[in-house]
């Protein structure tokens, strides 16, 4: 088997754990049924994850990859187009279904109620907060990195708060009124 072969199997059985995750939490992974789930063989998973935890943990950092590239800079744009761009990310219509905002609440409930997955949600939730406030200061280069970094928080909460109440099944306009209100915050004289 070549690497390219290797991390394919590798993927598909992180993305089988995600899915898992997102239909039924915690208590729905175990090796059996992500091996079933990737449709590859029981002893795949067991020889790329020791066991469940370890699974898990890939799973986390899986997500907080995607989340780094949520607001990744793209040098080719202005920083006012960067910023506006990586807000705007947070509400594509990839990150807005019933499954990866499922597969959200169930990763941050595995966060508080286990402390290996809590520090690295909270070492995720950091890098995060850091690339935005690093778009802001880039955008809004008067403000201190303070400040920045208290922009990013509170477009954070904005954030989380569209996607719980996507979940419920809010119209479009509330989501542009978000990120809309994102925006301000970002850009406040």
């Amino acid at each position: 088997m070549n690497s390219g072969e290797q991390l394919d199997r590798q993927a598909r059985i992180l993305e089988a754990a995600l899915s898992l995750l997102s239909r039924h939490g915690i208590s729905g992974v175990n090796m059996r049924a992500v091996a079933r789930e990737a449709g590859v063989a029981l002893g795949l998973v067991n020889y790329y994850y020791e066991d469940k935890s370890s699974l898990i943990r890939a799973a986390l950092h899986r997500i907080d990859e995607h989340d780094l590239r949520l607001v990744a800079a793209d040098p080719a744009s202005p920083p006012d187009e960067q910023l506006r761009t990586a807000l705007r990310r947070v509400a594509g219509p990839e990150l807005l279904t019933t499954q990866y905002l499922s597969l959200r609440l169930h990763l941050w409930a595995l966060a508080q109620a286990h402390e290996d997955f809590g520090l690295i949600n909270a070492a995720a939730f950091e890098r995060y907060l850091d690339g935005l406030a690093t778009l802001i200061g880039n955008a809004k280069p008067e403000l201190s990195r303070d400040e920045c970094r208290e922009r990013a928080a509170d477009i954070v909460v904005v954030q989380n708060g569209m996607w719980l109440t996507a979940l419920l099944g809010v119209d479009e306009a509330s989501i542009r009124r978000s990120l809309a209100r994102t925006e301000q915050i970002a850009f406040a004289g």
